[in-house]
C-alpha cells in the first residue's frame, strides 16, 4: 500500500505570535487526527532565521506530536547535522524514542544556506567533518558506555528504546554523503530520485563491508492538497503555495538537488508545473503514487482550509487505497 505522508514547516509569512500559536497546536491536532485515520508519518524539517517564520525547532515539534499521537511516525527530514551539539541531539533523539516507543525517525543533513551556518558562529567549510563527528558520536553515545569525545571521557544516558539505536539515516545529494551513509553502516535518504547515487551507495557498502539501504524519493514527488473545487482553490489560495515554492527555490542553486524543485514565478505556472498540486478525492486516487504527501497548511495556509484537506484525504482517499491493497 502507497504510503501516507503529512507535512508541517509551520510557515507563515504574516504570522504574529498569537496566530503562530494557533498553528503550532493545530498542526498537533492535525497530526492527531492524522494518527486516528491511519496516516502513516508526520513530516518536519528544519530552518533558522527565515522571515516566513519557518520552522526551526524540529525535535520540539516532534515531541508534541508524539505526545499528542499513538502509533504514527514522525519523520523529522532533515536536520542541518552540523549545527547541533552531538552530545545534546544523542539525548534528546534517545529521549524522544523512549517516549515514542521508537517512532521517531532523523534524517541529517548538511544544509545548504551558509547563512544558517553564520548565526550559529559555525565554519561552513568545516561542515563534511562536523557530519562525520555528529553521525559517529550518535552512534557511539547511544550504546550507553563511556566513549571518548574531543579529547574528554563522556557518557550519554539514557539508552534508547530502539535497538541497537533509533533509526538514524544520511540526507544529501552528493557522493560524499553516500560514502558517508556506507563508511558507518548507516541507511542513505537522497534528496532527489538520483538512482546512480544509490548505485554508488551501494558499491561503497560492498567496499566498506557494511549493511544499510536507500530510502528515496520517487521519479515525481508532488505536494497535495485535496480541494473539492481546485479552480477555487488555486484562484483563492495559489499564493499560499508561491511564497512556499519561491522561498524554497531562492535558497538553491543550480546545483542543488531536491525533489521538492520549482522554477515557477506565478501561480499559474506554479500549477502548470505540477509541483504543488490541488486535486479531488477521485483526481488523487489516480495519480497511482508510491508516496502521497499532504502539505495541508503550506505558505501560510488557513487553518481551516488546511483542515479541509486533511480531511478530505483522510475520509475519501485514504480508504480506498486500503481497498485496493
Amino acid at each position: 500500500m502507497p504510503v501516507s505522508v503529512v507535512r508541517f514547516n509551520l510557515v507563515d509569512p504574516a504570522g504574529t505570535p498569537e496566530t503562530l500559536a494557533a498553528r503550532y497546536q493545530a498542526a498537533v491536532e492535525m497530526a492527531r487526527y492524522a494518527d486516528e485515520q491511519g496516516i502513516d508519518t508526520v513530516q518536519t524539517e528544519e530552518h533558522h532565521g527565515v522571515a516566513n517564520n519557518w520552522l526551526p525547532s524540529p525535535f520540539t515539534f516532534a515531541g508534541a506530536v508524539l505526545g499528542a499521537t499513538k502509533r504514527i511516525a514522525v519523520t523529522v527530514s532533515a536536520i542541518i547535522g552540523p549545527l547541533h551539539d552531538p552530545l545534546r541531539l544523542a539525548e534528546d533523539i534517545a529521549v524522544l524514542d523512549l517516549l515514542s516507543g521508537g517512532r521517531l525517525v532523523t534524517v541529517s543533513g548538511i544544509g545548504y544556506r551558509p547563512e544558517e551556518y553564520a548565526q550559529f558562529d559555525v565554519e561552513w567549510k568545516r561542515r563534511g567533518k562536523l557530519q562525520d563527528e555528529l553521525l559517529e558520536t550518535l552512534l557511539k553515545a547511544w550504546t550507553g558506555e563511556e566513549f571518548t569525545y574531543r579529547g574528554r571521557r563522556v557518557r550519554v544516558t539514557p539508552r534508547p528504546f530502539t535497538q541497537p539505536h533509533p533509526l538514524l539515516l544520511v540526507g544529501g545529494s552528493s557522493q560524499a554523503a553516500a560514502r558517508r551513509a556506507a563508511r558507518l553502516g548507516l541507511p542513505f535518504f537522497p534528496s532527489a530520485h538520483l538512482p546512480e547515487l544509490e548505485t554508488y551507495y551501494n558499491e561503497r557498502l560492498g567496499e566498506y563491508g557494511t549493511e544499510g539501504w536507500t530510502m528515496m524519493p520517487g521519479k515525481v514527488t508532488p505536494l497535495l492538497h485535496l480541494s473539492e473545487d481546485p479552480d477555487r482553490t488555486w484562484a483563492t489560495y495559489g499564493k499560499h503555495f508561491l511564497h512556499e515554492a519561491r522561498t524554497y527555490a531562492s535558497w538553491q542553486s543550480g546545483d542543488i538537488k531536491s525533489a521538492v524543485k520549482s522554477g515557477a514565478a506565478t501561480v499559474d505556472e506554479l500549477r502548470a508545473e505540477g509541483v504543488y498540486r490541488v486535486l479531488t478525492p477521485d483526481e488523487c486516487l489516480a495519480q497511482g503514487l508510491d508516496n502521497y504527501i499532504l502539505h495541508p497548511l503550506s505558505g501560510g495556509m488557513p487553518l481551516d482550509e488546511g483542515r479541509r484537506s486533511l480531511q478530505l484525504y483522510c475520509e475519501n482517499v485514504l480508504p480506498r487505497l486500503k481497498d485496493q491493497s
